[in-house]
């Protein structure tokens, strides 16, 4: 199984930024990168940008570009070259086959509505009952892979929001960890991605404060070290919902890029620049003293429950 190599003499502080590569950048996914780049940037930490592209059916073509474009019109500076999903697909699917040897995955030819007709409800949607945990399906055809859970609550304390705590087989149950399509689910590829890329700290939207557990899970399974985790709040819209790029979410512009920039610093609640910032460069070095993690609003005043990234 890939592993990636002692850090011990590495920097004390990886953050990342995830985009998916499904649109530009809106305002939703500006505050979640000013949130995240600033932590890192008072940390004196490094920062790096992977682009989530595992979803092909949902990429738009010259869409990565486009966000590496925008983010670097907003003054972000990432450490190397931005990584993608699609690049480590076979990574992926290695990982898959050594669960499912491993007994701690097992192939479900259940569909969404077979669940939601032989499940109950959880606070993330319906529960899984084990149908093919129990029964294992026997006909040869695409499958998803889902993960096995068990009754232990799984706890952390997330830096933003305080104490979490959900027991997966009560609270969700045993989850997809690859698509009946083939490709690697969400959930699987991120804890990968985190662990090959080092990162120490995740700060991303508050959607995914209660998959973190599933993803807490896979990394003890898996052997991998935990990251310490922030959540922040997400921006809705007129309707109280998630701001969305396959809702067409209104992008933002990086032609004018410090209104924008402390647009976002303010909905996260920060302290006002005391003299008139003109330059993204201005902006980021006072984001850099001033940021300050006690100021956030609460994430869970707003929370959704979501699947992917602040995207």
């Amino acid at each position: 199984m890939p592993d990636r190599a002692d850090d011990s003499a590495g920097p004390i502080y990886v953050g990342r930024f995830a985009p998916s590569p499904t649109g530009l950048l809106h305002f939703g996914s500006l505050v979640a990168a000013v949130g995240s780049y600033a932590d890192a940037l008072h940390q004196d930490g490094t920062w790096q940008v992977r682009i989530d592209d595992i979803d092909e059916t949902r990429a738009v073509p010259g869409a990565a570009e486009a966000i590496l474009h925008q983010l670097e019109g907003f003054g972000f500076s990432w450490h190397g070259e931005p990584a993608y999903q699609t690049q480590r697909k076979s990574i992926y699917q290695e990982i898959i086959g050594k669960l499912v040897s491993d007994g701690l995955a097992f192939y479900c030819d259940c569909s969404r509505k077979d669940v939601l007709a032989a499940g109950r409800k959880g606070p993330q949607g319906p529960i899984y009952p084990g149908t093919c945990r129990k029964m294992p399906p026997q006909e040869e055809r695409r499958l998803t892979v889902r993960l096995k859970t068990d009754q232990a609550s799984i706890k952390f304390s997330d830096r933003f929001v305080g104490q979490v705590c959900q027991n997966l087989a009560f609270d969700v149950g045993d989850y997809v960890i690859r698509r009946s399509d083939g490709f690697a689910a969400y959930q699987l590829a991120v804890v990968v991605d985190d662990h090959l890329d080092r990162i120490t700290h995740v700060v991303r939207g508050a959607d995914l404060l209660h998959s973190t557990p599933r993803q807490i899970h896979l990394q003890t399974l898996l052997g991998y070290g935990r990251p310490a985790y922030g959540h922040l709040p997400i921006v809705l819209d007129d309707q109280g919902r998630k701001l969305s790029k396959q809702d067409k979410a209104r992008p933002v512009s990086a032609n004018a890029p410090v209104p924008s920039l402390l647009a976002a610093w303010e909905f996260l609640n920060q302290p006002a620049p005391d003299s008139p910032i003109g330059t993204t460069d201005e902006f980021w070095t006072f984001a850099a003293t001033n940021w300050n993690t006690t100021s956030l609003p609460d994430p869970e005043d707003n929370l959704l429950d979501n699947q992917t990234e602040q995207d």
